[in-house]
C-alpha cells in the first residue's frame, strides 16, 4: 500500500489528557484541559509544537464536561454548544458520552469504570471523530487508546501507538461490542491472551489486552525513552508481560520501534515562573536560589539557612517505581552524617511512603530538616528554585520528568541509571566540565548513598568553581530539554510513516518501510488471531 503525502497531511492526536491547547485550535480550546499525570503534560507540549510548526493536527480528548466547567463558566451550556457548532473548522473534537460528563477527575478508582470510559472514548473516536477528521495519520497514546489501531490497520490508516505507562486492561469482544465499538471487522488485529483461531471461538471467553493490541496492531511505536526500549527488548524488567514485551521486540526488530525522549512543560522556567519568590536566570542564580531557598525554609517551618543543601523528592511516594525505599533506609545516616551542614529534605509528593517518613522524623524529632508536604504545583515549583539537589532513586523510568526540570533551575539530580534517567543526565566531572548531575547503577540503599555523597562533595567546592558549573547546567539543560526537539522528533517519524512506501510483512503482520532492517526469524505468537481462518469466519 502506498500512503500520499503531498501537501500537509492532517494528523489526529488521540489522548485522554491534555494539560493545554493553543486557542487558535479552535473557538474555545484553552478551555479544555484535564489532567491526570504526565501524559497530559506531553500531549500538550507535542500539540502545541506541531501546531506551532504548521502541522494540520487534530485532538480527540473525552468531553470532561464537569472538570471543564469551571474554565468555560463564562459561558451557558447552550451558549457553548451554540458557539461550538459555528466553528465546524476547530482542531479540537470532543467525545460525547454521559460516562465523562459527571467526572471531577480523569480516572476513577475502580479499574472496570476505568475500562468503561475506554471503551466510550474509543467507541466515540471510531465511529465519530475519525469519519469526520478523515485524518492520513493516526497518533494513539497509551491502553485507553489500543483499540484505535487495529481499526486504523483496518483501513489503511498509518497508525503510530505511544507508550508512556506500561499498564493495560482486558475485556472480551462481547464486552468491547456491548459498548457500542463493533470490532467485528478488525477483530483479528487485535492481541488476546489465549490463541485466537476464529472470532466466535474469541468473543465470549477470550480477553483482549489492550496495551499489547496497540502495540501489535500500530503501524510504528515509540516508547518515550530510548533507552527504556532498550531495556526492554533486552528484558531488564520482569514487570513487564512477556507478551507485551515480545510484541515490542518484534516491532523493534522490525525496524518499527523507536524511543523519543519527552520534554517539561515550557511554565518550568525559572526566569518567567510565577510560583517563585525571586525570578533567576543562569548569571544571578546563586543569589535567586538563595532568596528563594530562605522562603521555601520560613514557609515550610525549616531552620532558616540559605548554606545549608536542599534536597527536594518530587515524585509520588511509590515504592514499587520510585525507590522511596532506598532513602527511608538510610535516611537517619543521610541527616546524622551531614548534621553540620544543616542538610534538608523537602517532599512535595503523595503516595502511601509518606507514612513512613512521618514516622521517622516524629521519633528522631527532625522537624526543622524534614519537611513533607502533599503534592502542589505551586510548592512544586518553588522547591526546584530553592533546592540545591533532586532525588530519582527510581528502579525504573519509562520517561521522567523531574531530573529535566531541575537543572534548568540549577537543582543537580541524583538518581538511579536507568531508563530515561539515562538518556537525560550524565554524571557530572568538574575537571572536564561535562555533566548535569550524579549517577548510581547498583539500584539500592548503598549506591543512593554514594550518589548523595558525591553531591555532597559537589557541594562543598569552592563558590566560584560550583557557580560555574551550576550555570553551565542551567543553559545546556534550558536549551536542550525543548518541547521543539521533541515535536522536530515526532514529525520526521510522521513523515517516515507517510512519505515511504509501505510494504507487509507476512511474518509480523507489520506494514514497514521498505528500506527498514530486515526483521529476524521468529515464531508465530499463539496469542494473534489467526490470519488464515478470516476468510471462513
Amino acid at each position: 500500500m502506498e500512503c500520499a503525502a503531498p501537501g500537509n497531511p492532517r494528523v489526529l492526536i488521540v489522548t485522554p489528557e491534555v494539560t493545554y491547547l493553543p486557542d487558535r485550535m479552535g473557538s474555545l480550546a484553552a478551555y479544555f484541559t484535564a489532567k491526570a499525570g504526565g501524559l497530559a503534560d506531553v500531549s500538550a507540549a507535542l500539540i502545541n509544537a506541531l501546531f506551532d510548526q504548521g502541522a494540520d493536527v487534530h485532538v480527540a480528548i473525552p468531553d470532561y464536561r464537569t472538570i471543564f466547567s469551571d474554565r468555560v463558566a463564562p459561558f451557558l451550556k447552550k451558549e457553548l454548544r451554540r458557539i461550538q457548532r459555528k466553528m465546524p473548522d476547530d482542531r479540537v473534537h470532543l467525545a460525547e458520552d454521559r460516562a465523562f460528563f459527571y467526572l471531577n477527575r480523569v480516572y476513577t478508582s475502580y479499574g472496570e469504570n476505568n475500562l468503561k470510559l475506554s471503551l466510550a472514548f474509543q467507541r466515540e473516536v471510531m465511529n465519530h471523530i475519525v469519519p469526520m477528521v478523515e485524518p492520513d495519520l493516526i497518533h494513539c497514546n497509551d491502553w485507553m487508546t489500543g483499540l484505535i489501531p487495529a481499526m486504523a490497520r483496518q483501513m489503511g490508516i498509518p497508525c503510530l501507538f505511544t507508550i508512556h505507562n506500561i499498564h493495560t486492561v482486558k475485556a472480551t469482544l462481547a464486552q468491547i461490542e456491548d459498548r457500542g465499538i463493533d470490532a467485528a471487522p478488525y477483530w483479528q488485529h487485535l492481541f488476546y491472551a489465549h490463541m485466537a483461531t476464529h472470532y466466535e471461538s474469541v468473543r465470549e471467553t477470550d480477553p483482549v489486552d489492550f496495551l499489547t493490541s496497540g502495540v501489535f496492531a500500530a503501524h510504528f511505536i515509540n516508547t518515550v525513552s530510548p533507552n527504556f526500549l532498550t531495556e526492554i527488548v533486552e528484558g531488564r524488567h520482569d514487570f513487564i508481560d512477556h507478551s507485551l514485551r515480545q510484541e515490542i521486540i518484534n516491532k523493534y526488530h522490525a525496524g518499527c520501534a523507536t524511543g523519543i525522549t519527552n520534554a517539561p512543560d515550557p511554565s518550568f522556567h525559572p526566569q518567567i515562573d510565577h510560583d517563585l519568590k525571586v525570578n533567576f536566570d543562569p548569571a544571578s542564580h546563586t543569589e535567586g536560589k538563595k532568596e528563594n531557598k530562605r522562603f521555601l525554609q520560613r514557609n515550610l517551618g525549616l531552620l532558616e539557612d540559605h548554606r545549608a543543601p536542599i534536597f527536594f523528592w518530587p515524585s509520588r511516594l511509590d515504592p514499587v517505581q520510585k525507590g522511596c525505599q532506598l532513602l527511608a533506609e538510610i535516611f537517619y545516616s543521610l541527616i546524622s552524617v551531614f548534621w553540620e551542614d544543616n542538610l534538608q529534605v523537602v517532599f512535595v509528593a503523595d503516595g502511601e511512603y509518606q507514612r513512613v517518613f512521618h514516622d521517622i522524623v516524629h521519633q528522631h524529632q527532625y522537624q526543622k530538616r524534614v519537611a513533607i508536604c502533599n503534592f502542589s504545583e505551586q510548592l512544586e515549583h518553588l522547591a526546584y528554585a530553592a533546592s540545591d539537589f533532586i532525588l530519582m532513586p527510581s528502579l525504573f523510568e519509562p520517561c521522567g520528568l523531574p531530573q529535566m526540570i531541575a537543572p534548568i533551575y540549577g537543582s543537580l539530580p541524583v538518581a538511579h541509571n536507568t531508563g530515561g534517567i539515562h538518556d537525560t543526565i550524565v554524571h557530572l566531572d568538574v575537571e572536564k566540565n561535562t555533566g548535569n548531575g550524579f549517577l548510581f547503577d547498583i539500584f539500592d540503599a548503598g549506591g543512593l548513598f554514594w550518589a548523595i555523597q558525591q553531591a555532597m562533595n559537589f557541594y562543598h567546592l569552592p563558590p566560584e568553581i560550583k557557580a560555574r558549573q551550576i550555570k553551565r547546567i542551567m543553559e545546556e539543560s534550558a536549551a536542550r530539554f525543548t518541547h521543539a526537539e521533541t515535536a522536530r522528533r515526532y514529525i520526521e517519524l510522521y513523515e517516515k510513516m507517510l512519505q515511504r512506501r509501505l510494504v507487509v510483512d507476512p511474518v509480523a503482520e507489520v506494514e514497514c518501510p521498505e528500506d527498514a532492517p530486515a526483521p529476524t526469524a521468529r515464531p508465530p505468537s499463539s496469542r494473534r488471531a489467526s490470519k488464515k481462518k478470516k476468510d471462513s469466519d
